[in-house]
């Protein structure tokens, strides 16, 4: 088997700075965020004097870049940060590596510098509403990018000949509880009848993952005089836009029509299956999906966790799932 590493590397035009990245994807586990490690190769007779910086910034965007109405730009940067690798503000040798800014920094040479940068905790993961089939543009999105470049000054104007951009995504990872869901139960009443209708739905658990299975326990008991003629089992997926303003999609994900019947005093108990896979929503316009690379493929995004005290205004798109049953 290899145990050959991928690297992710990018050249500026002017061949002044390069940058080399071990990953692309960054998992936040709620308590703490993976950082992000890589390493700047510098050729200094391209740099000319120049300084080289690495800027990690989160955008959200809800337009195309070239959009531009009465001065308002679509699109806006939640968080930016910028470091000066080059001159090194710290001595390479004494600085703390990782493993893979180890094995670079041998491999690149003398000219090689690594950069660190740390998630802040408020920080939305990477998501983007799917674009339908004839859209034009860049979709709507939290998108993370690492931007390299050469300047006089972090503030000077840099030259587009000079800079190189590499996406990145923050992944959402819930850990798994063995905690069954809650059952919930609802009653309706009918003027005609003495005894309600009576539906209860149970999940296995509250955290499922991709690409798993739900089976949704419904239990029926009808005592109205009231027929029922279908029971339709739904996961339906919330994306809530907070960031501009508070616009919700609801998209059915996974849709079971089951065509079962209850009569009226006759009860039912059925375990329905399942499977929200972006396979089955391809194409569809508003489906929120976790954060795309180039020629990547993705799956249908994350539940939005929240670290207690971060504001959910910051968190660009928010996204949420429910198991629908109706009779």
């Amino acid at each position: 088997m290899s145990t050959r590493s991928v690297i992710f590397k990018k050249i500026t035009t002017d061949k002044s700075v390069s940058v080399y990245m071990g990953k692309r994807d960054f998992v936040d586990n709620v308590n703490s965020v993976e950082p992000v490690d890589g390493v700047l190769l510098i050729d200094p007779g391209a740099l000319d004097g120049r300084k080289a910086f690495v800027t990690l910034s989160c955008t959200f965007r809800y337009g195309r870049d070239d959009m531009d109405v009465m001065g308002i730009v679509f699109r806006r940067e939640i968080y930016v940060s910028t470091r000066q690798v080059y001159p090194p503000l710290l001595d390479r040798e004494q600085a703390v590596h990782t493993k893979i800014q180890g094995k670079l920094l041998r491999k690149l040479g003398d000219n090689a510098y690594p950069f660190f940068f740390e998630f802040p905790d408020n920080l939305p993961c990477s998501v983007g509403l799917q674009p339908g089939p004839h859209d034009s543009g860049k979709q709507c999105a939290v998108e993370f990018e690492i931007k390299a470049f050469s300047a006089e000054s972090q503030d000077a104007k840099i030259r587009k000949r000079s800079a190189v951009k590499l996406m990145l995504r923050k992944v959402q990872y819930a850990p798994e509880t063995d905690e069954p869901a809650e059952p919930v139960t609802r009653s309706r009443d009918f003027v005609t009848a003495d005894k309600p209708l009576h539906l209860e739905v149970t999940l296995e658990k509250d955290t499922f993952y991709h690409g798993e299975a739900i089976n949704v326990n419904v239990s029926v008991t009808n005592n109205s005089n009231k027929n029922i003629k279908n029971i339709i089992v739904s996961v339906d997926q919330v994306s809530t836009v907070v960031l501009y303003c508070n616009d919700s999609y609801v998209k059915s994900v996974a849709i079971k029509d089951s065509g079962d019947a209850v009569s009226t005093g006759a009860s039912l108990q059925k375990v329905y299956t399942l499977l929200p896979l972006l396979a089955d929503n391809k194409e569809r316009r508003g489906i929120a999906l976790d954060g795309k690379l180039k020629h990547e493929d993705t799956n249908l995004a994350s539940s939005s966790l929240i670290k207690e005290g971060v504001l959910k205004e910051v968190m660009g798109i928010l996204v949420t799932y429910r198991v629908m049953v109706k009779l």
